[in-house]
């Protein structure tokens, strides 16, 4: 018994790809753990992402592809840039420089205010209604969120590699 499992765990290994293959885009959302509609729609909004497509227009994505995408969805995910703030930071600091991100060799810094996926603060979108509140309510929201700020920089640095 303990040669038929020896065997399929040889089957398994041979099975798994060199790090240098080509990856499908399920394969490529698999490993991300982002929906592959969430890749072809980076893929619109990132002219960088161009993975090979063969007949049937089937995507492959080459091992600097994944990288990238990785690197975007740390960005967009973890760092919370917009779209158009991890755009800038492509054409500020490269491909490669996101590549990087990706691989976890180096660590993007936090987006300014107007980076961040949520807008700048103070700005509200132009269909919104603002209504007053009591002063003793706005200062509650006040200070809530200023302990969320708080928060959220004490998680930044957590998150930061030890250097």
């Amino acid at each position: 018994m303990p040669q038929a499992l020896a065997a399929s765990d040889d089957t398994t290994e041979a099975r798994e790809k060199s790090a240098g293959a080509f990856r499908t885009i399920s394969e490529v959302a698999e490993a991300l753990d982002v929906p592959q509609h969430v890749l072809r729609f980076w893929e619109t909004r990132f002219g960088q992402i161009r993975p090979m497509k063969r007949a049937g227009g089937r995507r492959y994505y080459r091992p600097e592809d994944v990288d990238l995408v990785a690197g975007i969805k740390h960005l967009l995910h973890v760092r919370r840039y917009t779209i158009k703030g991890a755009q800038r930071i492509i054409k500020d600091n490269g491909i490669r420089f996101v590549q990087a991100v990706g691989r976890g060799e180096v660590v993007a810094a936090p987006p300014p205010l107007q980076d961040l996926d949520g807008g700048v603060e103070g700005q509200l979108p132009d269909d919104t209604t603002v209504i007053a509140l009591p002063g003793e309510d706005q200062a509650a929201l006040e200070d809530a969120l200023h302990e969320l700020r708080t928060c959220r920089a004490l998680l930044d640095a957590l998150r930061q590699p030890p250097d």
